[in-house]
């Protein structure tokens, strides 16, 4: 008897324990829903902001959610570029709208004006450089792991996807395997962040 009373209260203690365990996960999660929540209310704002001409007020907001959130969207990575743009930090601008068009293509919802806004910004950069000009507290995307949406495949940046990089040599030109991408030219997007960061390994 005492038996049976000691392995119902040993069950009844770890049904107690799953429980508590399953409420803290809940609350956790919800926790991270108000967090995600709260960070796309100032990812909207931001964009407010920026559509009304308060650009250092959008770039404060923007600067905001990418200091606390985990996994930078691709929608911000066209925002904070095209911001920064007008804040006439052109450097900036081009690390981030180009990293816009490596992950949505020509078919994403800001590409065409992400690419005229890159080509400006391109344009200004070189001015900037021949006048020697610096610009201080640039944030640059090397430093934040890039959502590369559903899919989770990025075209490779190095052989621009056709897993074949040409070199012109003395005999005419060389042909070599891309080394970090596969046969279809792809990354996964950890490969894509590590090699924004310059940490992604070779494979051949």
């Amino acid at each position: 008897m005492r038996h049976i009373i000691f392995i119902a209260i040993l069950f009844s203690i770890a049904h107690q324990t799953v429980a508590q365990r399953s409420r803290v996960d809940e609350f956790k999660m919800q926790q991270e829903q108000i967090r995600k929540s709260e960070l796309l209310r100032q990812l909207d704002s931001g964009v407010y902001f920026m559509d009304i001409g308060e650009h250092v007020t959008a770039d404060a907001k923007f600067r905001y959610v990418l200091e606390n959130i985990k996994s930078v969207p691709s929608d911000l990575t066209f925002y904070f570029g095209k911001n920064s743009f007008y804040l006439e930090k052109y450097k900036q601008t081009i690390d981030w709208l180009t990293k816009y068009i490596q992950l949505k293509g020509t078919n994403g919802q800001y590409s065409t004006e992400a690419a005229t806004l890159l080509k400006s910004a391109e344009t200004e950069y070189m001015k900037e450089k021949a006048n020697e000009i610096q610009k201080s507290g640039e944030v640059l995307s090397v430093n934040y792991d890039i959502d590369c949406g559903p899919s989770g495949k990025v075209v490779c940046p190095v052989c621009k996807g056709d897993h074949v990089l040409v070199k012109k040599g003395a005999f005419g030109f060389e042909y070599n395997t891309c080394p970090y991408c596969n046969t279809h030219g792809l990354l996964t997007c950890q490969q894509y962040n590590l090699l924004l960061r310059g940490e992604l390994q070779k494979v051949n």
